[in-house]
């Protein structure tokens, strides 16, 4: 199984990201997706995860703001970030396979059964 995490990037407040996780040998609608974050100092956390029947879950912080989606065709998973504010820069991990699934985006990825990360890709808002 691998996910490839891309899309990442540095803009201004208020501005716009939109992530993408390829994903090869696991097929995204057979389980939970997720997409985690992680600043220096801090744990990694939920941010927003989809289940195999499509429902979502967010964060409080991306609750408003982020959409996560996905492509079955393309087998990608897709977070739309927008109104971007410093607080969300942070490394971004897709996940595969989170049990459990809708909790996930609201706890620590260490609470969370997660047996395939993507590499991540780099957030970075500025004020």
């Amino acid at each position: 199984v691998q996910l490839v995490d891309s899309g990442g990037g540095a803009v201004q407040t208020g501005g716009s990201l939109s992530l993408a996780c390829k994903v090869s040998g696991y097929r995204i609608t057979s389980g939970c997706m997720g997409w985690f974050r992680e600043s220096p100092g801090n744990e990694r956390e939920g941010v927003a995860s989809i289940s195999k029947d499509a429902d979502t879950s967010y964060s409080y912080s991306a609750k408003g703001r982020f959409t996560i989606t996905r492509d079955e065709g393309q087998n990608t998973l897709f977070l739309q970030m927008n109104n971007l504010d410093p607080d969300d820069s942070a490394m971004y991990y897709c996940a595969a396979g989170l049990r459990p699934c809708l909790s996930a985006a609201l706890q620590s990825a260490n609470h969370i059964n997660i047996p395939h990360w993507g590499q991540g890709t780099q957030v970075t808002v500025s004020s």
